[in-house]
């Protein structure tokens, strides 16, 4: 549920998890809710701004350990994990996508 302020002519000035003055409560799923997080950028863009960020780090993670400048043993048992099960995915991923393997060998 969201709090709700509008502005004069109706449309929503701000959303807020706490109660406000003057505020209406909404769900969260009310399409003026939605429009007013789709049209603010907020949604979609912050999701694929993290999807992003996510790959940035797996990537400098991945340039750290290539150049020994930490090992993977070095970060906590959770993070390995994590790391470990993205990259599983990503591979599996890549090779669903490669019809052509690379691999030579004779079946």
């Amino acid at each position: 549920m969201f709090h709700v302020l509008r502005n004069e002519d109706g449309s929503i000035a701000s959303l807020a998890r706490t109660e406000r003055p003057g505020g209406e409560l909404l769900p969260d799923d009310h399409p003026a809710i939605q429009a007013f997080l789709k049209g603010s950028g907020n949604v979609s863009s912050f999701s694929e701004a993290d999807a992003e960020f996510v790959r940035v780090l797996e990537d400098l993670i991945d340039t750290l350990i290539v150049k020994n400048i930490i090992r993977h043993t070095d970060l906590p048992v959770a993070a390995q994990q994590k790391i470990t099960r993205r990259k599983g995915l990503r591979n599996r991923m890549q090779g669903a996508l490669n019809l052509l393997d690379d691999d030579q060998r004779i079946i």
